[in-house]
């Protein structure tokens, strides 16, 4: 039997209840192909149930509710499952079961719940807010997982005096920091103005990120397994120009992970390019000039402490 639910944590609870003695049980918050003569139910959320099986669960792993937060953000379709047969071995063992790593269930929960807290620990880092005309800051991201509001107290912390807004543009909804008050509410699509001062910081981070670029010891893939491709499309340095264009094969997986939500106005800011013209719309961000060549960049630098600075080359008649 295929348990389908919303994917709340009440409607997961509720399954899980009617499926725990069912030996063949999958539960699944996504698409599922059935097979011949394979049965489903859809499961709507019981609060008496659910709370009536949080209380049990809780009784035997005080943590496990932490545990089952984590796994519901996944993004992976199995998440519900994975969920559903840890939950259901501690049940049947009576205790907590998180270091018994031997086990399967145990196994995947445990990665399923690393690779969360991963993301939204790369995130801190990969997040670029856009600055609104009226003084707000906003973030368009596209995470694998659910975790923008996991972001919040991160940047409520560093930013706590300016409102901001962190819009997971996948999913279609935002976590929001109103200078007071954090929530989530959906967002769609996302309409802004951007401040007179904006492109001018974005016209500055490129030119930084530009100097201390050495194409010529370009490690692609190290750079690509701490800055995962999936992240570039929202930077404003654009890494696959400064070290190079991107082997075909990941230009084109790159691509096509952009959804047609991404092409907001403050995804194409972050792609405009520098020397457009004057006259082009406000969203694309025209900025004059253009960044230097690394080369140049350091080339402009002074030369470190007691070395003298090399002649400069002669003109070319």
């Amino acid at each position: 039997m295929i348990y389908f639910f919303d994917g709340s944590k009440e409607a997961f609870l509720t399954a899980f209840l009617l499926a725990y003695r069912d030996g063949e049980a999958l539960l699944t918050a996504g698409e599922k192909q059935l097979s011949i003569g394979q049965k489903s139910v859809f499961v709507r959320a019981d609060p008496a149930m659910a709370a009536k099986c949080e209380r049990r669960l809780l009784e035997l792993d005080k943590r496990c509710m932490d545990d089952l937060s984590f796994l519901l953000r996944s993004g992976e379709g199995m998440r519900g499952q994975t969920a559903f047969l840890y939950l259901r071995l501690i049940a049947q063992r009576g205790r907590p079961v998180r270091g018994e790593l031997a086990e399967d269930a145990v196994s995947e929960a445990t990665e399923c719940i690393r690779r969360i807290k991963l993301e939204a620990h790369r995130l801190k880092g990969f997040v670029r807010f856009l600055e609104c005309a009226s003084g707000a800051l906003y973030a368009p991201v596209s995470p694998v997982n659910d975790v923008c509001d996991l972001l919040l107290p991160h940047f409520r912390g560093r930013l706590g005096h300016i409102p901001f807004v962190l819009h997971d543009v996948p999913r279609g909804k935002a976590a929001v920091w109103d200078g007071a008050h954090a929530f989530l509410a959906p967002l769609q699509h996302a309409e802004i103005v951007l401040s007179s001062d904006e492109a001018g910081w974005q016209a500055l981070w490129r030119r930084y990120y530009n100097a201390v670029t050495l194409p010529s010891r370009a490690r692609l893939k190290q750079m690509k397994g701490y800055m995962p491709v999936r992240y570039w499309k929202f930077l404003p340095e654009d890494p696959a120009a400064a070290i190079g264009d991107l082997p075909a094969a990941d230009a084109s997986a790159n691509a096509g992970g952009a959804s047609a939500n991404a092409e907001c106005a403050a995804g194409r800011a972050l792609h405009a390019p520098s020397d457009a013209p004057s006259d082009a719309p406000s969203d694309t961000l025209p900025v004059k000039g253009r960044a230097p060549s690394p080369q140049a960049a350091r080339d402009a630098l002074p030369p470190p402490h007691g070395s003298p600075r090399p002649p400069a080359a002669p003109a070319h008649p």
